[in-house]
């Protein structure tokens, strides 16, 4: 059809402007605290209650009371409010263990009992080794190994030829049995080990235990004289099943560890909510497959309570069912510790498909179980396992102690049974905007008044401010201070990239049922979460509409007005009990001292918003041709999402310039690309004046 009328008429045309703007891939929040169980120090995203509470528990006993750590609360609340990702780093003290499997059994017989053992001071044989031909003979299996002292001369030792060996002459039979036990390893070591037991001893014992050696004469002389040194024996042969693959739990800690007597029901000992067992179910050696099964520590025989099955898996590493390809054998290490660059190292070949174990060894692999004529190998079939069930155990780490301080009682020493510096290194892994995306960060149970405290809460303020992309919801005060303790230490901070809100509040423990008091950050995220579900990020987190804290029962403290006048003034963001209404956020203010539009939380939210999807579409022209093309790529991107923006509120006006005017030829000459983009954030209506004015009868009122 023609684009232009010629003669007379109406030309209806399309401009299709309804494409739908890419959003910006949404971070969550992120929280760090100590937990009953998961990977201590690894950060885990996990999206619902039902998934933290798998990997990470929920109540755990100390002294006599069943406590839950503020993290899991946090968590719970942060999800029932409309939270929709949550990335969580457990921190807890002292040295953490993954738990082993007990022996997966299969029918291969394997090798036990003692080792055969001899030894014997060599000196008594006239300084043995102090003269060149001293020789020591082991004779095992039709060969004789012999092992003769040479001078090395100017020429070096002669060249060996097996079963002969040459050894160095020493200076005396100490200095030469030295020589002698790690020749002897070198020739020997599948066999034998050597070892040179100090004062010219040399001592040999088999390399496994077994019977086969008992009876082996050491000989030692010299040309036609030898003599019996010493002779091998107390080697014992032992039978008994081999153990097909090791699991290793995912979650570190002796909480893992659900090892103990078995009931006449199948009960563990030390089965828990919190740990696991592993059953082997269906083996077939025909076709060399089998099925593992990860259960709930605290079930039984009668009433099983399954976690994850992996059906028909393998032994062979040459097929696509492999147990360590299905299951999974990676492990993620903390590098780095205690310093300012803390990274993850990940060692294993295969991405962990189960949320709970991870295949650490394959100890009898069956290559190409079937012959050619696809009947499976009799070497290879006592390698499947044996239908069975066993626990975990080994691992070490304990949670937390008998008088450890929670809730209310948290102090400098003590803070759920953990210290401040504990913190430190997980602040500083979460630094890594490129591999941890959250856009609130949290960690109740760290108190800035508390000095050990401080320092950590420090490295996390002076991080999240370089990473520029996330909001810190952070605790000033202990329990029981006061509003004139909460704005003297506020005063202390000044960052637009932190909050604190006061004071604190009394809440019911989602998992214990007991009403507990929690430092304000705890329930925070929650109201951002249902601020951002119910509005936009760049509402305000505060007031009766989206400031509500249904599940909160009191608020340490009712402020008065004047209360909240000076906290509010004070850069604190007040936590208001409202009769009818109950407990309400009635402030948004950052910590920042100097007043712009970035002392308000939903201003730093709207640029936090902002910067990640603007970015997110700047990466993509990292590389690209520095031309009006490209440039007009970005725009085409970046004005329709702003648009949406305003539509949303978010914005009074905008504008994004980026053409010849800032991207000059010498700009470009030095690769660089710029952007201007200018904002007018909307203002939030936190000072409602009213004014009533009383006319007399008969006065007209104004237009």
């Amino acid at each position: 059809m023609a684009e232009t009328l010629i003669s007379p008429g109406v030309l209806a045309r399309e401009n299709d402007q309804s494409q739908i703007t890419s959003q910006p891939v949404q971070a969550g929040a992120a929280i760090v605290g100590p937990t009953v169980k998961g990977k201590k120090g690894i950060p885990t995203l996990v999206t619902s209650y039902s998934e933290y509470l798998a990997a990470f528990g929920s109540t755990f006993t100390s002294g006599s009371d069943t406590y839950s750590f503020l993290t899991s609360i946090s968590a719970y609340n942060y999800f029932q409010n409309g939270g929709t990702s949550l990335l969580v780093t457990r921190v807890a003290s002292g040295s953490f263990t993954p738990a082993t499997s007990s022996q997966i059994t299969n029918n291969e017989t394997v090798v036990g009992g003692a080792k055969a053992t001899g030894s014997n001071d060599l000196s008594e044989t006239a300084n043995f080794g102090t003269i060149v031909d001293d020789e020591l003979r082991f004779a095992y299996n039709g060969t004789t190994y012999r092992f003769v002292a040479a001078d090395p001369g100017s020429g070096g030792l002669p060249e060996d030829q097996a079963p002969l060996y040459f050894v160095a002459t020493g200076s005396t039979s100490a200095n030469y049995v030295g020589q002698l036990a790690t020749k002897i390893d070198s020739v020997l070591g599948s066999l034998v080990d050597a070892s040179d037991e100090g004062s010219s001893v040399l001592a040999i014992s088999s390399s496994v235990s077994a019977s086969d050696l008992n009876g082996v004469v050491v000989q030692t002389g010299s040309v036609a004289d030898f003599g019996t040194a010493f002779i091998l024996g107390g080697g014992v042969n032992g039978t008994g099943n081999g153990n097909a693959f090791v699991l290793e739990t995912l979650a570190e800690g002796v909480i893992q560890n659900s090892d103990g007597v078995e009931s006449s029901t199948g009960a563990l000992t030390n089965g828990t909510k919190d740990n696991i067992r592993w059953e082997i179910v269906n083996p077939n050696t025909g076709s060399g497959v089998f099925s593992v099964v990860i259960r709930q520590g605290n079930d039984n025989t009668k009433s099983k309570s399954v976690l994850e099955t992996f059906t028909n898996v393998s032994l062979d590493p040459k097929s696509s069912n492999y147990i360590a390809k299905v299951i999974g054998d990676q492990t993620t290490t903390l590098m780095g510790a205690g310093t300012s660059d803390p990274y993850l190292q990940v060692t294993g070949s295969y991405p962990n498909a189960s949320r709970f174990v991870r295949v650490k060894a394959v100890n009898t692999k069956t290559p190409d179980y079937f012959d050619n004529s696809g009947i499976a190998k009799d070497a290879y079939t006592s390698s499947i396992p044996v239908a069975s069930s066993g626990s975990f155990g080994d691992a070490q780490g304990a949670i937390v102690g008998s008088g450890d301080l929670f809730y209310d009682a948290i102090s400098n020493v003590d803070t759920q049974g953990i210290a401040g510096d504990d913190y430190t290194d997980a602040f500083n892994l979460l630094a890594n905007k490129d591999d941890y995306r959250y856009n609130i960060i949290t960690a109740p149970g760290l108190v800035y008044e508390n000095a050990t405290h401080a320092t950590p809460l420090n490295t996390l303020i002076s991080n999240t401010e370089n990473r520029g992309d996330a909001i810190i919801v952070m605790d000033l005060k202990n329990y029981g201070s006061t509003v004139v303790g909460a704005t003297t230490t506020a005063a202390s901070l000044d960052s637009s990239y932190a909050a604190t809100y006061w004071p604190w509040l009394q809440v019911t423990d989602p998992d214990s049922q007991q009403l507990v008091w929690v430092p304000a950050s705890t329930m925070i995220p929650g109201v951002y979460a249902f601020n951002d579900k119910s509005s936009e990020a760049w509402f305000a987190p505060a007031g009766i509409n989206r400031g509500g804290l249904g599940t909160v029962r009191q608020a340490e403290r009712k402020l008065t007005q004047a209360n909240r006048d000076t906290l509010y003034t004070g850069k604190v963001n007040p936590i208001a009990t409202f009769p009818g209404k109950g407990v309400v956020v009635f402030g948004q203010k950052t910590l920042q001292t100097q007043a712009s539009a970035l002392d308000r939380v939903n201003v730093r939210r709207l640029l936090i918003e902002l910067k990640s999807y603007i970015s997110q579409v700047a990466d993509n022209l990292v590389f690209e041709q520095n031309t009006a093309a490209t440039r007009n790529q970005f725009l085409s991107q970046v004005n329709p999402y702003l648009e949406s923006v305003q539509q949303r509120q978010g914005l009074y006006a905008f504008k994004v310039v980026m053409d010849d005017s800032n991207n000059t030829a010498d700009v470009i000459d030095r690769n660089q690309m710029v952007g201007a983009i200018y904002i007018q954030p909307t203002k939030t209506a936190e000072f409602i004046y009213l004014d009533f004015n009383i006319l007399p009868t008969g006065a007209t009122f104004p237009a």
